[in-house]
C-alpha cells in the first residue's frame, strides 16, 4: 500500500478521527501519500497544525465559481450565500500551500456548469491537480430509483460531446486532469466503512468480501479492479507533499 485517500461524505464532520488515521498511516505504515478530499467548509488553521505534517494533499470539491451556480448543484443551500463557498476554497487552499501541502481541486461537471469559463479562477488558485469530472449516475446512489436510491441525479446528466466542449475550454490548463464516465468506471479502488471493496462493474456499487475477514488478495478479487484504466487515467501521479515549497515559504513553522 503506497497512498489512502478518505472521502465522504464530508470527512472533516469527524476531523480528530481522519487526523489520527493519518498520523497512524504515515508514523506505522510509512505510506507515500495520505489525502482527503472535502468542501472546505469545515477545515481550521487548528487542524492543519495539528494533523498537516502527515497529509500530502488536500482536495477541496468545487463544482463551479459562481455563486448562483452553486446554490443550484447543491453546493450553497442559500442564494445569499454571496460565494462564501468560492472564498473559502480560496482561503483553505492558501492554508494549505503555506504548510506544505498539495491542492487539489474537484470538479463535477453537470448541466448546470458545462458551459461555465473557469479558467481565471483556476489561473489563480493555481492547484497541483485539478480533476474534473463527468456526473456519474449509479445504481443504488443517484438514478432516483425509489426506495433503492439515495438521490436523484438524473436531471444534472450531460452528453459526451457537452463535457468535450468544456474540456476544450480549458485545455490550456495545466493542473487539468479529465475524467469522463468510461474513464471512472472500474478505475478506482473504493472501500467502505466495513472494509468492502466496492464492485462498479454492473452500474452500481456492490461492496464484496471485508479484506478483514478474507485479506487484501482475496477482497481484491471481488473489487472489479481494472490496473490499465486507473493507470491510463493518471491513477499515479506526483502526490506527495510539497517540502522544497514548505522549506522556501514556511521555514519558521514549528510543528
Amino acid at each position: 500500500m503506497k497512498k489512502l485517500n478518505i472521502s465522504g461524505g464530508e470527512p472533516f464532520l469527524k476531523p480528530t478521527f481522519i487526523g489520527e488515521v493519518f498520523r497512524f498511516c504515515k508514523e506505522e505504515l510509512h505510506l507515500e501519500s495520505c489525502s482527503v478530499v472535502n468542501n472546505g467548509s469545515k477545515v481550521t488553521e487548528k487542524w492543519l497544525d495539528t494533523y498537516g505534517r502527515y497529509l500530502d494533499m488536500m482536495a477541496i470539491s468545487c463544482d463551479s465559481f459562481d455563486a448562483g451556480t452553486n446554490v443550484l448543484i447543491g453546493r450553497s443551500d442559500k442564494a445569499r450565500s454571496k460565494g462564501n463557498h468560492i472564498s473559502r476554497v480560496f482561503e483553505v487552499a492558501e492554508w494549505c500551500r503555506q504548510r506544505g501541502i498539495k491542492v487539489k481541486i474537484n470538479s463535477v461537471i453537470n448541466i448546470h456548469n458545462w458551459l461555465e469559463d473557469m479558467n481565471e479562477s483556476i489561473t489563480a488558485l493555481a492547484p497541483s491537480r485539478w480533476k474534473v469530472f463527468q456526473v456519474l449516475l449509479l445504481d443504488g446512489e443517484n438514478t432516483g430509483d425509489g426506495s433503492n436510491s439515495l438521490r436523484d441525479g438524473r436531471e444534472l446528466v450531460i452528453t459526451d460531446k457537452q463535457f468535450e466542449a468544456f474540456m476544450e475550454r480549458h485545455k490550456e490548463q495545466k493542473s487539468l486532469v479529465p475524467e469522463n464516465n468510461e474513464a471512472m468506471k472500474d478505475s478506482y479502488l473504493n472501500l467502505d466503512e466495513h472494509m468492502r471493496f466496492l464492485n462498479c462493474e454492473t452500474g452500481g456499487k456492490v461492496p464484496g468480501r471485508s479484506l478483514l475477514e478474507v485479506g487484501v488478495q482475496n477482497a481484491l478479487k471481488d473489487a472489479g479492479w481494472d490496473k490499465k484504466a486507473f493507470e491510463e487515467r493518471g491513477g499515479i501521479f506526483d502526490w506527495s507533499r510539497d517540502m522544497e515549497s514548505l522549506a522556501k515559504k514556511s521555514s519558521n513553522l514549528d510543528w
